[in-house]
């Protein structure tokens, strides 16, 4: 992150001083904000999106335990934990400034400061990408459950409009190719909300007909068609003040997106065969490979409903396109699948960092994640090497796949498929997930070659 996109507070019960750091950091950052009373810290760091603070050690508060920047520092790392802290103090303590630092600050200074030198120090920690919630690296929840790496530029410009948006209510659209996160995305942005207590309710509208679609986000009542045995709620209703993600939204039919337009400018729902609507509370995530310009065709997609669905847009780049981040995304994927295979942790020659920097990825990060396991898997030492690192042949370019009996691509493919499930007995989940790909990917190719 850098200092012009940084959004920082200063905390410091000594009016002068927040006026000459407004004044010294206003020109430099995107966002200063100021405050006296260490009481307000919470409610600061939950309404703002806070990179860094810079915390007086010493307040006039009820507190009293003589190190009051100590408790409140305490406080911080509790509540975010990953926001950085540079702890501001009068006297040049150095056994408190020590002590600061082994409870989870990132630097101190000591007043009164010079400009340059405070500046340096904040310029630093963000350089290092230290601050805010390792934005840079990762777009990662509170509960730090789920993460999207990445160094690249093109992801840190994601990572910061995500710091942005999670926090509201603004519905988002998620564009990008097949394996590229969207979905993982969906679920980080859900978990840096406001609502991330409350439910995260996935759903694959793409793959649901006509027939099952109203059943399925609506709920029913019992009777309400011939197999509905009993009531029960939609995918609406189950999210009810959490976030519902609606994944491959660029595949419902028209009929379809008539029907969702009207629940979302309503905010109702009503299930089938009852005439009670339902109010609704959910905060609206939707995800699609489908360009926008394409989506934007009213004889496929209504463009009423984009403006709906699509309050803020989040563009996934390709792997292709965010280079830096092969390396890094390769050794998360060798370190968490060497942990899950319960095998010896492992690591890439060169030749091999080499191979995964130029191959092309054309199923982008599932890909590389898969090619990564297989490999993992199949390792006999704790070096991979060139020939370790297997790319789907399902991805590969036509002009790579045709052997010297000239066999189509076509025939290549069928025949990977057949042979992928049945090594895993038709576990149709089984044979996507080695074969990298979605399981209605899958099924589309099934149907292509009537297997």
């Amino acid at each position: 992150m850098i200092l012009k996109k940084a959004n920082v507070l200063i905390v410091d019960d000594d009016p002068d001083v927040l006026t000459a750091v407004k004044l010294l950091l206003k020109p430099l950052t995107q966002e200063i904000i100021t405050e006296k009373n260490p009481e307000n810290l919470n409610w600061l760091l939950q309404k703002n999106n806070i990179d860094l603070v810079l915390l007086d050690m010493n307040f006039n508060s009820a507190i009293n335990t003589g190190n009051e920047g100590i408790y409140w520092l305490r406080k911080i790392k509790e509540w975010k934990p990953n926001v950085c802290v540079i702890m501001i103090t009068a006297y040049g303590d150095i056994d408190l400034a020590v002590r600061s630092l082994k409870e989870g600050a990132n630097d101190f200074v000591v007043k009164p400061w010079h400009n340059e030198k405070l500046i340096d120090t904040i310029t630093d920690l963000l350089d290092k990408k230290e601050c805010g919630p390792k934005a840079s690296k990762s777009a990662k929840s509170n509960t730090g459950q789920t993460s999207i790496l990445g160094e690249s530029e093109v992801m840190e410009d994601i990572f910061h409009k995500v710091n942005k948006i999670a926090p509201t209510d603004a519905n988002i659209l998620i564009l990008g190719e097949n394996g590229t996160g969207k979905d993982l995305m969906a679920k980080a942005i859900h978990e840096r909300s406001l609502r991330a207590n409350k439910p995260f309710v996935k759903v694959d509208v793409g793959a649901l007909t006509d027939s099952l679609f109203e059943s399925e986000l609506f709920g029913h009542k019992k009777g309400a068609f011939t197999d509905a045995r009993e009531d029960r709620i939609g995918r609406f209703e189950e999210a009810e003040g959490g976030t519902l993600f609606l994944d491959e939204i660029g595949n419902i039919s028209l009929q379809q997106q008539a029907k969702l337009l009207t629940v979302l400018q309503n905010r109702q729902v009503t299930r089938l065969g009852t005439n009670k609507p339902i109010d609704i509370n959910i905060r609206l995530i939707c995800a699609t490979n489908v360009p926008l310009q394409e989506l934007a065709n009213e004889n496929k997609f209504r463009k009423d409903l984009i403006y709906r669905i699509n309050t803020v847009e989040i563009n996934m780049p390709p792997l292709r396109k965010r280079a830096e981040d092969i390396v890094v995304l390769a050794r998360h994927f060798a370190k968490m699948y060497s942990t899950k295979y319960m095998k010896p942790a492992v690591d890439f020659d060169n030749y091999a960092l080499n191979k995964l920097r130029s191959y092309s990825y054309p199923g982008n990060v599932r890909e590389l994640q898969y090619t990564i396991e297989r490999a993992v898997i199949m390792a006999d030492d704790h070096l991979l090497k060139p020939d370790d690192l297997i790319f789907s042949v399902l991805e590969a370019p036509a002009e790579n796949m045709i052997d010297e009996d000239n066999i189509q691509l076509s025939t290549l493919e069928k025949n990977a498929i057949l042979r992928v499930i049945d090594k895993h007995n038709g576990n149709i989940t089984r044979a996507a997930k080695e074969l990298g790909l979605t399981r209605t990917a899958l099924y589309r190719r099934l149907s292509k070659y009537d297997i």
